[in-house]
């Protein structure tokens, strides 16, 4: 039950937002081998000047960071191959330039992951949900 929380120093519209968090759940369900109905997606602004990033060539054209917070158990290439993917996505979509992009993964224990009618569990390649 993977949360995705992205921050941008950037406007964009609903249906630009909508479209993104879309996109980058069925990125994730592709690395990750699970299914998108448990992935959750949020996309927050701030307003421009924001957000710092030291290796940022050009500061003022807009960032986006994101905090991926996921269960336990994918291996390094799966989460290199999401982050370059969701980063991928930001240029091609938004117009952001690579140097101003950054993912952080935190990984969490399946129980630590919880919904209304669910708790999580441990993640194994077969296991579909997480």
């Amino acid at each position: 039950m993977p949360l995705l929380s992205f921050v941008t120093d950037t406007e964009r519209s609903p249906s630009e937002k909508r479209s993104f968090a879309e996109q980058v759940a069925e990125l994730y369900a592709e690395h990750m081998e699970t299914t998108t109905g448990h992935i959750a997606v949020e996309i927050r602004e701030v307003e421009p000047g924001g957000l710092w990033l030291g290796r940022a060539d050009d500061p003022d054209a807009g960032h986006l960071f994101c905090d991926a917070d996921i269960r336990e158990g994918r291996s390094v290439d799966q989460r290199r191959a999401f982050a370059l993917a969701v980063m991928d996505l930001a240029v091609e979509q938004w117009a952001l330039p690579e140097t101003n992009l950054k993912v952080v993964f935190t990984e969490h224990a399946g129980p630590e992951m919880m919904g209304m009618n669910r708790v999580g569990s441990d993640w194994a390649s077969e296991n579909t949900e997480g």
